[in-house]
This record gives structure tokens, C-alpha cells and sequence, in this order.
């Protein structure tokens, strides 16, 4: 069988780059009208002539999201156990390189964390580390997803990558969900990001979403950070993966992330910030392209845009996250991987999300109800 990287290595970046950007007001009107959208319908979406079509996408989107999901909004938390990393990554306020206080939680110290999270209403949590392989090794995921999960129905997790056999052990501890961000797909400028640590092991990364797939997870999450590269380019490989994970591991449903940089320790601008036309633009194309796909958005977004984009297409929101380890209990002991933009608490949230007539789901599903594709 092909890998991804197979199929990343049969295109050349700025190739790509150059063909959404010639993608014309006709392309445009074709990919709206297709009822199976293609790749090339997905570059048409995302080019810059279909920055004047941006009502008409947020109408389909808003009838395809409604007509799939209905008017739902799944809250999820997120739950960061250790800011330790031994990567060095340019973006990330965790970066090895980074001198700030560090800390993992102890066992003590995430039963605090649970309590604390139970009492603000949440069923769906996300775990969280840096990538180290000392303080956060896979025994410890292991046995923290072992601690978590009898308070939750669903539990996803984003840490360091791991082989097959290894997932297969954290699934029968009770993980629903490994959510694994490839960053940016530019293979020639991958190691300008990481530096150093196993994630400058851009191959190794990029074959994340299949061990999974082999595994048996309920659920892979994959994503881009929208502003190391052109985010356009970006978000065609991102599709392309999409779809290379779906034929392949067909049983698996998938949720795509959207984060843009945000400010944090160690981390400087760049060039490829999208603007908010751009992001709304783009939730839009990811919908049309494929009806089935989660799209997560975290507290990165502002508020008040936050909750524009709750119509167009977004079906996870996090709320009263805190981005630092123990930080429900203590949130000023350690740094945070991120400055967050939306501070709102989880009720009034649910506020918010009732205001605009959608449904709060703090429970997405059972193991024991859970089916397949077929």
C-alpha cells in the first residue's frame, strides 16, 4: 500500500501554490454547484477568487453542517499534564530551548485536575503533554488515561507519537480519540520548525495517522498551524491526507483542528498570518469539501468571532481552557503553551450557544453505542 508520503512526494509545493492561486471565478462556481466535490473543487474553495463568494459558501456550509450534525455544539476540555518537551519547535511556548518552570503532574495532582473539571460539566476531555520521553513516556500516558477515563465518557489525546502496538494498548485503556498535527505539510521547510527533538522527524510524523488507522482508533484528528506557511497551499495537503486516511482506514471517523498562532514564550511572528476572511473562508471549504469531518475550534479565536463561526460549520468548542499543567487547580505555577483569546467560562458558553439556537452536548457518545462506517 501507498503511505502518505508516497503520495506528498508526487507533488511539489509551490506547484500547488501557483495553481490555487490561477483557480478562476468559473472554478469557483463549478466547485459550488458539484454535488462530490474533488481536490480540485477543494483548491477552487480555497483560492482567492473565491474570497468573493464567501455569503454563498457560508450558506451551504451553515445547510451541510445543520443537515449532518443538526444544531449541536460538543464541548470538550482540555487537560494538560506536563509541559516537559524535548523538541525544539520555533512556534511553541513549550520548546525545549524555552528556560520557563516546567512541570508534570503527579497522580495526586491529576485527581484534582478531574474533580475540579467534572465540577465545571464536561464528559469530553482532551489530555495533553509536551513530547518527552523521560517525564511524559508512554507508561505514564498509559497509566494516566487508566486514572482519567472512569470520569469520562470520551477521552482524546494529544502527546508525543507512538508505534502501533503502543496505541493499541492506550485504546484499551479507554482512549476514544489521538488527535496528531503534522504542523505543516512543506516537507523543504519542515526542520526550520523543529529543529531538534524526534517531532524534526517529519516522515516519522506524517505516518502517525496510519499506525493509528491500523490500530483500530475510534477517532484520528489532524491538522496544520495556520500561519507557519502559506496557509492555502497548507490546507490542500491537509485535504489530500483527509482523504488518503478515509480510503484507507474507512472505519475511523475524523476530526480536523484549525489553530492559528498565537502568541507565546519563545515565539516569533510571522509572515503567514491569515486574516479572519481567510479563516471564515477556509471553514467553509473544509465543510463543502467533505460533510462528515469534526471541525475544532479552540480558544485561540477571539470571542466575539467565536461565536460567528459557530453557525458556519464548527462542531467542537473547547471553553475554560487552561493551557499549563494543574492548571485548574493552581493556573499561575507554569507556562502556558499559549496565550488563550476567549476566557469565557463553560456556562456561559452554553449561554452563548443557546442564544444562537444550538444545542450544548457535554456526552458524545458511548463505547456502548458506538458503530461504524459501513
Amino acid at each position: 500500500m501507498k503511505t502518505f508520503s508516497d503520495i506528498l512526494n508526487q507533488y511539489e509545493w509551490e506547484n500547488i501554490r501557483e495553481r490555487i492561486q490561477l483557480k478562476t471565478t468559473t472554478d469557483v462556481i463549478n466547485a459550488l454547484s458539484s454535488q462530490n466535490r474533488s481536490i480540485e473543487d477543494f483548491m477552487a474553495l480555497v483560492s482567492p477568487a473565491a474570497s468573493f463568494f464567501i455569503e454563498e459558501m457560508a450558506q451551504q456550509s451553515h445547510a451541510a453542517t445543520v443537515k449532518r450534525f443538526g444544531k449541536t455544539i460538543q464541548m470538550f476540555i482540555p487537560m494538560y499534564l506536563s509541559n516537559e518537551c524535548q523538541n525544539i519547535c520555533t512556534y511553541c511556548g513549550f520548546s525545549l530551548g524555552n528556560k520557563i518552570p516546567r512541570k508534570t503532574l503527579s497522580e495526586k495532582e491529576i485527581e484534582k485536575e478531574i474533580e475540579l473539571i467534572k465540577e465545571l460539566g464536561f464528559d469530553h476531555i482532551l489530555v495533553l503533554t509536551g513530547e518527552d520521553r523521560i517525564h511524559s513516556d508512554f507508561n505514564y500516558i498509559l497509566n494516566s488515561i487508566k486514572k482519567i477515563k472512569p470520569h469520562f465518557s470520551n477521552l482524546s489525546i494529544e502527546v508525543q507519537p507512538f508505534e502501533q502496538d503502543e496505541y493499541e494498548k492506550l485504546i484499551e485503556a479507554g482512549c476514544d480519540a489521538v488527535l496528531v498535527y503534522q504542523e505543516t505539510y512543506n516537507r523543504n521547510v519542515y526542520k526550520q520548525y523543529h529543529t531538534k527533538g524526534k517531532k524534526s522527524n517529519f516522515d516519522y510524523r506524517l505516518q502517525t495517522p496510519d499506525r493509528l488507522g491500523k490500530a483500530g482508533i475510534h477517532k484520528i484528528g489532524i491538522g496544520a498551524l495556520l500561519g507557519l506557511e502559506d496557509w492555502r497551499t497548507e490546507v490542500f495537503f491537509l485535504a489530500l491526507h483527509l482523504r488518503y486516511l478515509q480510503k484507507n482506514y474507512w472505519k475511523t471517523q475524523y476530526s480536523i483542528s484549525l489553530p492559528r498562532i498565537r502568541p507565546a514564550e519563545g515565539v516569533d511572528d510571522t509572515q503567514y498570518l491569515m486574516n479572519d476572511k481567510e479563516f471564515v473562508q477556509l471553514i467553509c471549504a473544509l465543510r463543502l469539501f467533505d460533510g462528515e469531518i469534526e471541525l475544532t475550534l479552540s480558544t485561540r479565536e477571539a470571542e466575539g468571532f467565536r461565536e460567528k463561526l459557530i453557525p458556519l460549520g464548527i462542531t467542537n468548542l473547547s471553553a475554560g481552557a487552561k493551557t499549563n499543567p494543574g492548571g485548574y487547580d493552581k493556573p499561575d505555577e507554569s507556562l502556558e503553551q499559549f496565550e488563550i483569546s476567549d476566557e469565557r467560562s463553560p456556562e456561559e458558553m452554553k449561554k452563548v450557544i443557546s442564544a444562537l439556537g444550538y444545542e450544548t452536548v457535554w456526552k458524545n457518545w458511548d463505547k456502548g453505542l458506538a458503530f461504524h462506517k459501513s
